[in-house]
């Protein structure tokens, strides 16, 4: 592990800088929004604008590198971020700033690719599993950290608008100057849809939904804390509690999965989820029952995504894993973007409660569906190839996950051999469609 920091700490560093940055802003919007008589559905617009921005820029960037490299769409992103942060105080309209959260969302994507990429070329397949685990982690610190910076600032001010600008600024030098070279980069083709869905109907459905539970989580929690009159500094724990639980539940979630039925787990996850948030949204909380209804929901949440990941890498070739991480994390984006939009309009009609009841729904949802594929489907043999990733997470460390999971464990002959194979054991009454 010291010796995987040692020769990653600069794009560490850099990483961590811009997720205090983005942190920031993502949540002072929100306090900042409320404060200016923003409506929850005029907020919800520009909370979703981030994934429409991220989902954009995780398709036309890497284009981008390809024309002009790593470097110059490194820095130009980077100058462009920095730029949009500081006109928020500016122009205090919410059709701005949900122009202004595509670019922003836009350039992180961007800048995630190029980082990731870079992490991918330095790691070796021996270390790529604990590099890619410390870049999971320096994410989860950033967000945190940053919101420690937002409760001891002022959301009316300036300050809390000029401090994320300069450290997406800094975030760069590490990595500019880093004395590696450039990793080369190639675009994978993309699996269709239905070939996606028909390898793994639990991965596409399930990607679908924790895109919208990690956007209204992430996107709506600030917008939620100032409807509910939260203090500035009792949204910021609130907020980073969702991360420390996700940071905490990653590793045993993860070694539980690869030694048993991952739908199982899921089930468990998201039902216990779906009730809690019921709890929470039906049910006058305390504060430091909320704390603990942040933990959990972080704590399922984040380690659900790289467990969807995980489950439909058993069924694939290596082959075939670039193709559907890039088909699973497009899914992950589209339902991003609703979540934020459902959210906010739920908040509208029934109060600051649709923020959880809104969640709870699907991952209710979640939890019936992933039951009624247990029975259609036996389960696959586990390759062993968990490794914690962020929903932010760009194609290209999903891509390193998927392809480090066959030197873990074993892996299905191919997605054709794996899916017939699973449904025989089933067993599925005769005469109807074991999928």
């Amino acid at each position: 592990m010291f010796k995987v920091l040692a020769t990653t700490w600069p794009l560490l560093l850099g990483v961590m800088l811009l997720m205090v940055g983005n942190g920031v802003q993502g949540s002072l919007l929100g306090i900042r929004g409320t404060l200016e008589a923003f409506t929850t559905l005029e907020l919800s617009v520009v909370m979703s604008a981030y994934f429409l921005g991220f989902l954009l820029g995780s398709r036309l960037a890497p284009a981008m590198i390809r024309n002009v490299g790593h470097v110059r769409v490194f820095a130009a992103l980077g100058s462009l971020i920095s730029a949009v942060l500081v006109l928020y105080p500016m122009l205090v309209e919410w059709q701005a700033w949900a122009l202004m959260r595509v670019i922003i969302g836009f350039g992180f994507a961007g800048i995630y690719i190029t980082a990731e990429s870079w992490l991918n070329n330095t790691a070796t397949n021996e270390t790529r599993g604990q590099a890619l685990s410390l870049y999971m982690i320096v994410q989860m610190l950033g967000i945190v950290a940053s919101q420690g910076l937002l409760a001891l600032g002022d959301p009316f001010g300036y300050d809390l608008f000029l401090i994320p600008s300069m450290l997406v600024s800094l975030a760069f030098l590490p990595l500019l100057l880093a004395d590696s070279p450039a990793p080369t980069f190639e675009s994978a083709e993309r699996l269709r849809f239905r070939e996606l869905f028909r390898i793994s109907p639990l991965g596409c459905v399930g990607m679908l939904i924790s895109g919208g539970v990690f956007s209204a989580m992430f996107g709506m929690a600030s917008v939620w804390g100032a409807f509910s009159l939260l203090s500035v500094a009792q949204i910021a724990l609130f907020t980073s509690m969702l991360y420390v639980g996700g940071l905490i539940l990653q590793y045993p979630v993860g070694w539980f999965s690869d030694r048993m039925d991952r739908r199982t787990i899921m089930l468990g996850m998201a039902a216990t989820a779906a009730l809690v948030l019921l709890v929470a949204g039906l049910v006058p909380l305390p504060y430091w029952a909320l704390l603990i209804v942040a933990a959990i929901l972080g704590g399922i949440t984040y380690p659900m995504y790289s467990l969807l990941i995980a489950y439909t890498n058993d069924f694939l070739s290596k082959e075939q894993m670039a193709a559907a991480s890039a088909g699973l994390i497009f899914l992950n984006g589209v339902g991003a973007i609703f979540g934020p939009l459902v959210t906010g309009w739920l908040m509208g009609v029934v109060g600051a409660r649709g923020f959880f009841l809104f969640m709870a729904v699907l991952y209710l949802i979640h939890a019936g569906y992933a039951a009624w594929r247990m029975r259609r489907r036996a389960a696959p043999a586990v390759t062993g190839g968990f490794v914690g990733l962020a929903p932010t997470a760009s194609n290209v460390a999903a891509v390193a996950v998927m392809e480090a999971a066959p030197e873990i464990g074993p892996s299905p002959a191919s997605p054709a051999a794996a899916v017939a194979a699973a449904e025989a054991l089933a067993h599925p009454p005769a005469g109807r469609d074991a999928r």
